[in-house]
């Protein structure tokens, strides 16, 4: 969904496709601000020629036309609230839906460089203050401006004398609304910021709960949340000062000025000029502009919050992903071979313009081929896997797979074509079913066991209390560190992917279970095209090749054993582990 830069524009492009409801709701709209206009009326009616003429007849007659009245202002007043609501409730979840597809689109960059928390926190709070403007807010100021207008005409058909007197006193409450709205405005803003840095606060103390505890840090980070309460606290607190000036100023005026018009009035009716009962329904008409006045300066506040919110996500709307698919890509040759080349590519990461990550990097791995990555921290290793991955694209050089540069393909048919086992496993908060097949989610349940014995992993997941059923909890806290690795192994498995990107897949495991992962690993590299990224030189000696990257350049490439016996960088590094 393609949304306008202005706020009132994205409602009226959010509100498009239900215009037949939106209908509705102006229809029944405009029917219940006439019935109560027609009250008005009414009561001058009861009073001029029931009560003051003593006219039974007609009194029953007006007060039964009033009843009437009042049983269409409840039924139209039904039907606007109820698809009002409607209207609200559907276009948030429109809303959310196109935000959450957007953010899906975005790179990993683009998170790197922001705060998760604030994504979270526009998708939900800011989305939850356009709710309640479209089903409620907005309903009630288009209410309330019906009413004025309305109340308005109707004060000028009871009495011009009084009406003028009325209006002389208008610019002194619609001043107030504009100076104080646009304080609210920037105020309510400044709220929404103060309550992502919360939410994110608190997202990643309690997903570090474990090194939040071991390192005793619980009165530090008491100490800092309730720093940032209280400057959420002290910005609301400003903002609803405000509101609540508007509102109570705006009352005072208003009613004050309809104080000032029964004494005037009252007069009138002494001398004559006017009836009791034009009096009163010039009162009633007075109150209706008064309570729609000071309903509207409430609700402003309201709608500066929630144009607030909606320059926050189209801010989120805006930001464009710097990795997209051609207008026409190129097909990746079926079937699959593997083939990875790095031609002459350099890269700068976003954030570090100045330092480059690869330079003049040349890389050719065979279909089938076993090449591990090794070198220092910094080296440039996960680098190669980003770049294959087309997180991001090469400053200069042409990153191929299976003959076709990266830039030209369709980057979910790259993705599509290359399995993950990261260093650090990701578990969803979800079953082992739904865990292992992620990245095949129409597999049966005998593939999923399949890829889990594989992986070593069916053994422990049938002790778990619903088997494949279990939920592994928030990031698959109920798992050991091995297991979770091979829960990993086996969506990788499960995937059947020609590319396997292995990140030191067994760094976290315990002897037995790293010859058991170890086992599953050849299995799953058999017949694959594997980049192997390995800090521990043991778990590399088999690959068909070793490359060793420093400072984003390769300088050594080969067997282990004729690394090991050369004089450079790997061998260093392998008499320092080895000796260790």
């Amino acid at each position: 969904m393609r949304l306008p830069d202005h706020p009132a524009l994205v409602l009226a492009t959010l509100l498009k496709p239900y215009r037949q409801r939106v209908a509705i709701a102006g229809i029944a709209l405009v029917a219940a601000a006439g019935a109560m206009l027609a009250v008005g009326q009414g009561l001058r009616a009861v009073i001029d020629q029931g009560f003051l003429a003593g006219d039974e007849q007609w009194l029953n007659r007006t007060l039964a036309a009033m009843f009437a009245l009042i049983v269409v202002l409840a039924l139209t007043t039904y039907v606007r609230f109820y698809n009002v609501s409607w209207l609200g409730e559907r276009i948030t979840a429109d809303l959310r839906r196109s935000l959450f597809d957007h953010l899906l689109r975005l790179p990993p960059a683009w998170f790197e460089a922001g705060r998760t928390g604030e994504a979270v926190s526009r998708l939900t709070s800011d989305t939850a203050q356009i709710e309640s403007v479209v089903g409620s807010s907005l309903s009630i100021a288009l209410r309330n401006t019906l009413l004025l207008a309305g109340g308005l005409v109707m004060l000028f058909t009871t009495s011009v004398k009084l009406t003028l007197l009325t209006l002389a006193g208008v610019p002194l409450v619609v001043a107030p609304i504009i100076v104080f709205g646009r304080r609210v405005r920037r105020l309510a803003r400044e709220s929404q910021d103060r309550v992502a840095a919360l939410g994110h606060r608190i997202d990643e103390t309690l997903h570090e709960i474990r090194v939040v505890q071991a390192y005793g840090h619980e009165d530090a980070d008491r100490r800092l949340f309730s720093h940032l309460v209280e400057r959420s606290f002290d910005t609301a607190r400003e903002r609803v000062g405000m509101r609540a000036r508007l509102v109570a100023l705006v009352m005072l005026l208003v009613f004050g000025g309809i104080a000032l018009i029964l004494w005037v009035g009252g007069h009138d009716v002494l001398a004559g000029t006017l009836s009791p009962g034009e009096l009163s329904a010039f009162v009633f008409y007075a109150a209706l502009v008064a309570g729609s006045v000071g309903a509207l300066s409430e609700v402003w506040g309201e709608l500066q919050r929630a144009a607030g919110a909606t320059e926050r996500i189209l801010e989120i709307l805006a930001a464009q992903p710097t990795i997209r698919s051609p207008a026409t890509p190129l097909a990746l040759p079926e079937p699959p071979r593997g083939e990875i080349r790095f031609e002459s590519v350099r890269f700068h990461y976003p954030s570090r313009p100045d330092t480059p990550s690869l330079v003049d990097f040349d890389l050719a791995v065979t279909p089938g081929e076993t090449v591990a990555l090794v070198g220092p921290s910094g080296a440039g290793k996960s680098t190669v896997f980003q770049l294959l991955l087309r997180f991001h694209d090469p400053t200069d050089g042409v990153v191929r797979l299976d003959g076709v540069a990266l830039t030209a393909a369709d980057p979910l048919a790259v993705r599509r074509r290359i399995a993950l086992v990261p260093q650090e496993p990701v578990i969803f908060a979800a079953s082992v079913l739904e865990n292992v097949r992620y990245g095949r989610p129409e597999a049966s349940l005998d593939e999923v066991r399949a890829a889990c014995e594989a992986a070593w992993a069916d053994e422990f997941v049938r002790r778990l209390p619903q088997g494949y059923d279990t939920d592994l909890g928030e990031r698959g806290v109920k798992l050991s560190g091995g297991q979770r690795q091979r829960i990993a192994i086996a969506r990788a498995l499960l995937a059947d992917r020609p590319v396997l990107l292995l990140d030191e897949a067994t760094s976290s495991l315990d002897a037995e279970s790293e010859r058991m992962v170890q086992a599953a690993l050849e299995r799953l590299m058999k017949d694959r095209t594997t980049l192997v990224i390995a800090h521990r030189l043991a778990t590399v000696q088999r690959a068909d090749r070793i490359v060793v990257m420093d400072a984003g350049r390769v300088v050594e490439s080969g067997s282990h054993a004729r690394l090991v016996a050369g004089s450079g960088l790997y061998a260093h590094l392998a008499r320092l582990q080895f000796a260790a």
